[in-house]
């Protein structure tokens, strides 16, 4: 007779330089042995121009990121499912034209 799988307990805490912060930029960068996520702020003063202000880069392993992934493309699908279909090219007077990155 096989023994039932435990579930293994996770207990998260927040060490004490733990922060949290916005980014409208993430930049990405491949090797092969890590993945690396460049995390900014990216302001605009005119349609001619894009400022993006780095504040924070991650480095995941290849299993990470596709953990990363998997677990974003879940999510979101469930947002979309709720809140209705997300569009990465904006339209409207507000937005200049061009590809968002």
């Amino acid at each position: 007779m096989s023994q039932p799988i435990q579930q293994t307990k996770v207990n998260l805490t927040q060490s004490d330089d733990y922060r949290e912060s916005y980014a409208n930029s993430v930049q990405v960068r491949v090797s092969v042995w890590d993945f690396q996520l460049i995390f900014g702020l990216a302001n605009s003063d005119s349609p001619e121009q894009v400022n993006i202000r780095n504040h924070q880069a991650i480095f995941l392993s290849p299993q990470q990121a596709k953990a990363l992934w998997n677990v974003l493309g879940q999510n979101l699908a469930q947002y979309e499912q709720a809140f209705g279909q997300l569009n990465l090219e904006p339209n409207g007077p507000l937005f200049s034209t061009g590809p968002v990155n």
